[in-house]
């Protein structure tokens, strides 16, 4: 389960993570990232916590199969939560081939999408 302090759940949250933030596309998922825009030098400022939200539409398929999809996806988010800059925000959004995906193969593109938001890869 993803804690309470790493969960996007507004709206406008969201909405700032995918039109503000940059995006990575991979064939069952497309990773959106809204970089931090604190100054970890201030004084007296602490990092607000990196927090992650999923968009799992009726395109994925039914009610049990996105369900299973966004429970695979923030248990690897939750895993990755490290390695993405402090108040990041993340949306990670599920293409239609992702509800016959299995878990290695959600990871994978995860991973190849995050390499690439953090500046790892070439695009």
């Amino acid at each position: 389960m993803l804690p309470t302090e790493n969960r996007l759940r507004r709206r406008e949250e969201f909405a700032t993570a995918v039109r503000r933030g940059r995006r990575a596309g991979r064939p069952l998922l497309v990773v959106h990232l809204r970089s931090g825009a604190t100054d970890p030098h201030a004084p007296g400022e602490s990092a607000p916590p990196t927090r992650a939200g999923f968009v799992v539409s009726k395109a994925v398929g039914g009610a049990v199969v996105r369900n299973k999809v966004k429970r695979r996806l923030r248990h690897l988010i939750r895993e990755r939560l490290v390695q993405l800059p402090p108040g990041s925000l993340v949306v990670v959004r599920a293409l239609p081939g992702a509800g016959d995906a299995d878990h290695a193969q959600l990871a994978r593109d995860l991973d190849t999408a995050l390499q690439r938001l953090l500046g790892g890869g070439a695009r």
